[in-house]
């Protein structure tokens, strides 16, 4: 077999003529290294290009792992954000059952060793099986909140009982009307000291002397204050409940109507104005409208 290669040189035809054995080997094996290394450059640039496939999906799988994990953060942090208010609101709720406990131990009078709300409860008892079975921590927060808030409006109503009671109390006419002096006269039927006849006394006289201190018996609102027939100048108290009580002959007053006064503020001088014979406080106790012998209030003592 030939192999003829025709080219020129310097501008003249050349033939070269393959026909010896080694030189066929030697255009053989360049042929083949030509095929070899175009073989081996295709077969580089499919693995090459398999590579960068495999390469960027793998870079696309990291990035919606990324966007997972981002979701997650979010979504742990959103869990925190509520677990967080939960407990805000839950301490909220102690602290307000801690003050509302302490202020019904006030108002009742407890022992505040037994029911101290600054110290930690004590408590105790048999340890139970484990539950194996899941916990919702946000439901047992709701939970726990929920029974929070039903104390809390326990208490609360609790505290309204107290306060009532204790305005009761409060309100109902216990005591002497003056600081200093004696009884005149009771409640009852007795001579008029102006007419020389026998006559029905609606209240208590308190003598003493002019100028001293007339103080209300129970809390309440001035209804009447200043001159009225019979009384002179007059102190009339609603207690509440039905309860009124009245302060005659007054020399000076020192409230006015609409004012609210408390068990022993002074709202008076003692004196002897209008129907009066000296110094001296005419005191009655009104139930329900009508005057009753305010004998049995004198006697009573706050509580």
């Amino acid at each position: 077999m030939n192999i003829i290669f025709l080219g020129k040189f310097r501008g003249k035809p050349v033939r070269y003529q393959i026909g010896h054995s080694w030189q066929k080997l030697v255009c053989l094996s360049g042929i083949l290294s030509v095929l070899a290394a175009v073989a081996g450059t295709g077969f580089w640039w499919g693995f090459t290009t398999k590579e960068i496939l495999q390469l960027v999906d793998l870079e696309q799988k990291i990035a919606v792992e990324k966007v997972l994990i981002a979701e997650t953060r979010m979504n742990a942090q959103s869990d925190l954000d509520a677990l967080a208010a939960h407990i805000g609101q839950m301490q909220a709720n102690v602290t307000r059952l801690n003050a509302l406990g302490q202020r019904l131990v006030t108002i009742a009078k407890l022992d505040s060793d037994e029911f101290d709300f600054e110290s930690k409860p004590a408590y105790g008892g048999p340890s139970e099986p484990e539950n194996t079975a899941s916990i919702d921590i946000n439901t047992v927060l709701s939970d726990l909140n929920e029974q929070l808030l039903s104390r809390q409006q326990q208490l609360s109503l609790l505290e309204d009982v107290i306060m009532r009671s204790e305005l009761m109390r409060e309100a109902r006419p216990t005591g002497r009307p003056i600081s200093k002096g004696w009884i005149s006269s009771y409640y009852g039927k007795r001579t008029d000291p102006f007419s020389g006849k026998l006559e029905m006394h609606k209240g208590m006289d308190f003598a003493g002397k002019k100028g001293s201190d007339v103080i209300a018996v129970a809390s309440g609102v001035v209804t009447w204050s200043g001159a009225r027939y019979g009384y002179g100048n007059l102190v009339e108290i609603n207690h509440g409940n039905g309860y009124v009580t009245r302060y005659g002959h007054n020399e000076e007053i020192l409230v006015k109507a609409g004012d609210s006064v408390v068990r022993g503020q002074t709202i008076s001088k003692m004196g002897s104005t209008g129907r009066s014979t000296g110094p001296h406080v005419h005191y009655e106790v009104l139930l329900k409208d009508r005057q009753v012998d305010p004998i049995r209030f004198v006697q009573s003592k706050a509580s």
